[in-house]
């Protein structure tokens, strides 16, 4: 699943906020009225992130249980994060001794736009602060649990290219903040799509939770990691199993469409590090050893150009078999992916090659060997994911053109080789892109 952890911790973050600023109204001389709670909420949430909010109303009672209501939230930003509900519910007797203790709270139709999020990154809660997330004015202090459960229901991330996927949820906490439980849950699927959903369950005592993902009628199992150390940077870490996910489903659930079909078995390993909870993903790399068996290109007829020894767009390739690695990088500008050691094989033609893939900009190289393992046909994949293009570098052209004129065939292939050979020698070709460092494995 993509980016999972980001939205529940930006769901728990931005409700937590919200939460935080109602707990200290309870500390005021008398008890304010529905009206000052909205000013002082949004006055205190502009203060801590320079950023306005607007509360469209507020109710808050104390007895007989102390609860408080927030609803028509939005940030003061050129597109805002909206929070159509909030409601937090206390509880009495450790409020009474002046310990704050939340039993629940639950989040309604919020609405989070990339480019407004990005407004409060370096804002947000560091790992060692632990407890003290939350500020409270003295002698008030937080329980062991400060928080039992948070459900939410319709988050909404929007991302860089406007696509809005929903996700509903809910996470149980044990002491520091560790989620004892969390399900998260996409919301809204097309008809006809297998659910997409994530289970974690604390492993007792530990750091760590299994971790049940099923997507695209397949499972991403495994276990997953989270080091919380009192200073220095949270660490993220899991080793997952994909297990005949379909790739097209997989993809269609999260508002993409796949330049691949087939079901993927494999090994994902995921390692992140940062000092700020927000900023997780963004730190995120994954590695992925794969293999697609049967697989279709879906949009890439590769014979097609290995026959006419030049340009091609479109068409399909079935497959026997497709494996290689993939490695993913987080940035503030999208994730950067890696396909090396890519391998396909369709009867007795086989191909190796790579692929970088950025903003949906594809860029590699393929060999198509059609005299297995001796002769390979050198292409550059261009284009986007969407139109992809498949065609010989100008010194292949030019020595597959010599090759036909000698040998038809073979010559062709052998001539396009050699052609592409010469070219990198007196520096006619693209330059050599060094790989990309490997992820350290996660530490048990």
């Amino acid at each position: 699943m993509k980016h999972p952890v980001r939205r529940w911790l930006l769901g728990i973050a931005a409700a937590l906020l919200l939460g935080a600023g109602a707990l200290v109204l309870l500390v005021s001389a008398r008890l304010p009225s529905d009206d000052e709670v909205a000013a002082r909420i949004s006055e205190t949430f502009e203060k801590r992130f320079g950023v306005g909010l607007k509360v469209g109303n507020a109710d808050w009672s104390l007895l007989p249980t102390p609860m408080l209501v927030l609803s028509d939230i939005a940030t003061d930003q050129p597109r805002p994060i909206t929070l159509r509900r909030v409601k937090v519910q206390l509880q009495l007797a450790p409020l009474l001794r002046r310990v704050v203790a939340v039993d629940a709270l639950e989040v309604d139709s919020l609405v989070l736009p990339r480019e407004s999020v990005s407004a409060f990154r370096g804002k947000g809660p560091k790992p060692h602060e632990g407890a003290n997330v939350v500020a409270l004015p003295a002698p008030w202090t937080l329980a062991p649990v400060p928080l039992e459960q948070v459900r939410w229901r319709d988050v909404v991330w929007i991302d860089r290219r406007d696509i809005a996927l929903a996700y509903d949820g809910e996470i149980a906490f044990d002491t520091g903040w560790r989620p004892r439980q969390a399900r998260i849950e996409r919301a809204g699927l097309a008809p006809g799509l297998p659910p997409a959903r994530l289970r974690l369950d604390r492993e007792a005592g530990q750091d760590s939770w299994r971790t049940l993902i099923d997507v695209g009628g397949g499972t991403w199992n495994g276990v997953t990691r989270f080091e919380m150390p009192a200073e220095g940077k949270l660490r993220f870490s899991a080793e997952l199993e994909p297990r005949e996910v379909d790739i097209q489903q997989l993809v269609q659930s999260f508002g993409r469409n796949a330049s691949v079909a087939g079901k993927v078995s494999g090994r994902s390993m995921l390692v992140a590090e940062t000092e700020e909870v927000g900023a997780l993903m963004n730190s995120l790399r994954t590695r992925t050893t794969f293999t697609v068996r049967p697989a279709t290109l879906t949009k890439l007829d590769i014979a097609k150009a290995v026959s006419t020894a030049g340009l091609s767009r479109g068409g399909t390739t079935p497959l026997d078999e497709l494996s290689g690695t993939l490695d993913t990088q987080g940035t503030k500008d999208g994730v950067v992916m890696r396909y090396t050691n890519l391998k396909a094989r369709s009867g007795v033609l086989t191909a190796s090659g790579n692929l970088r893939l950025f903003n949906r900009a594809m860029d590699g190289d393929i060999a198509v060997d059609i005299v297995d393992g001796v002769v390979g046909v050198p292409l550059k994949i261009g284009g986007t994911v969407s139109d992809p293009v498949v065609s010989l570098t100008g010194g292949a052209l030019a020595g597959a053109a010599v090759g036909s004129a000698v040998l038809p065939g073979v010559g062709t292939a052998i001539g396009a080789r050699i052609g592409q050979q010469v070219e990198k020698i007196f520096g006619g070709g693209e330059p050599e892109k060094k790989p990309a460092p490997k992820p350290s494995a996660p530490q048990r």
